[in-house]
């Protein structure tokens, strides 16, 4: 509309209605055009769009979609730790009907009920687990496309800031009246004792002792392969006292055991990777993880101070570093935890990380015992502490 006209209706360009002053018509054709040219080119109608834009996917229920997810997951520890989490959500809602709201007062709900030990933080690692359980659900939900990334409500979740450990390296005395508990009383001392020596000679997680299995025993050089978190695997130096101990309790438990038998002492089945493992019950059953929680519970009956500070295998995890970064540096620390070869320390570290043989000389100066890889037996634990 130009100036003259609108000064003859008696108003300004600005004051004419806005659907006056914005050529829209023919924008809008245009769009059009250039809409329907692209239509056709790509070889679909109007009537395509309408009934893809109708025909969405059936979104599933928790109840029909969390059995699905937990076959697909590798049989590990997190993925029982999520499951405890995955039974709390509706099982008739659909995954894509929760709101953030809904998904925050769920897992408030289960800070709120959540068995309270002496290791509790206010909740901190409930609500830490179901974030990663329910990020973890939709990660799969994503990739079936039952729902897109904008749609994932577990995304705005907050997960609560990591605090730190209160984990520590254990005193010489402690750690002597906690295996001198182990050896006295129990159902299987044996074990026990056995356990508490493998975790303290090679700083193992929970999670590399149960995963071994006979082939993963090298008693010519003296070694155990172990396979931790990320599923990374290391060849650890073991004494031959415990090497000649791990063999010796498989080899006595494994006639105990009915290879007909399908299922544990809880009733669980037997998976196969549970059917393979070296350490053993007395009736030749594969050794679960609940083992550790009997041990410590016991343990803790004995030694005032391992019922309050909730000190687990972890803390020999601890205990065994500290000694060996102490006493024979970072590198060799490093190695002896199997912890990733990063760059973020500068490329040199890849031309100075330890070799096997240098965990193997920190482990004959720690236990005093002469290793087939290692040099120099060293000085002993008590010795170097000196």
């Amino acid at each position: 509309m130009s100036s003259a006209l609108a000064r003859h209706h008696g108003r300004s360009p600005a004051q004419q209605p806005w659907h006056r002053r914005c050529p829209v018509t023919v924008q809008s054709t245009g769009n059009i055009e250039a809409a329907m040219l692209l239509i056709d080119r790509l070889g679909v109608s109007i009537d395509d769009l309408r009934s893809a834009a109708i025909e969405k996917p059936h979104v599933p229920t928790f109840g029909e979609y969390i059995p699905v997810v937990y076959n697909a997951m590798p049989a590990t520890a997190t993925r029982d730790t999520y499951m405890s989490y995955w039974t709390k959500l509706w099982p008739d809602k659909r995954l894509d009907e929760p709101t953030v709201t809904e998904l925050k007062t769920l897992i408030e709900e289960a800070r709120q009920n959540r068995r309270i030990c002496r290791s509790d933080r206010g909740g901190q690692y409930a609500v830490e687990h179901f974030v990663n359980a329910l990020r973890c659900l939709y990660r799969f939900a994503i990739d079936d496309r039952y729902i897109t990334k904008e749609e994932d409500p577990s995304a705005r979740l907050e997960p609560p800031k990591p605090l730190p450990s209160n984990r520590r390296a254990l005193p010489g005395e402690l750690l002597a009246a906690v295996n001198h508990a182990a050896a006295e009383g129990g159902n299987d001392p044996a074990l026990d004792t056995l356990l508490l020596r493998l975790h303290t000679e090679t700083a193992c997680r929970l999670g590399g002792a149960l995963a071994l299995r006979p082939e993963d025993l090298d008693p010519t050089q003296s070694l155990i392969l172990l396979r931790e978190k990320g599923q990374k695997e290391r060849w650890q130096p073991v004494t031959p006292t415990l090497m000649t101990a791990l063999q010796n309790q498989y080899a006595e438990r494994i006639a105990y055991f009915d290879p007909g038998r399908t299922t544990a002492i809880n009733g669980r089945p037997l998976t196969i990777d549970a059917r393979q493992r070296l350490l053993r019950y007395r009736n030749g059953l594969p050794m679960s993880k609940r083992r550790y929680q009997i041990l410590w519970e016991r343990i803790g009956g004995a030694v005032p101070a391992v019922a309050t500070h909730g000190i687990s295998t972890h803390w020999l995890r601890h205990t065994t570093l500290r000694w060996v970064e102490r006493n024979f540096g970072h590198s060799v620390a490093k190695a002896y935890a199997g912890h990733a070869n990063q760059h973020s320390r500068g490329a040199t570290t890849i031309y100075t990380r330890a070799g096997i043989e240098e965990v193997a000389e920190a482990l004959a100066a720690m236990t005093g015992e002469p290793h087939p890889l290692a040099s120099d037996p060293g000085l002993s634990w008590h010795q170097a502490d000196r």
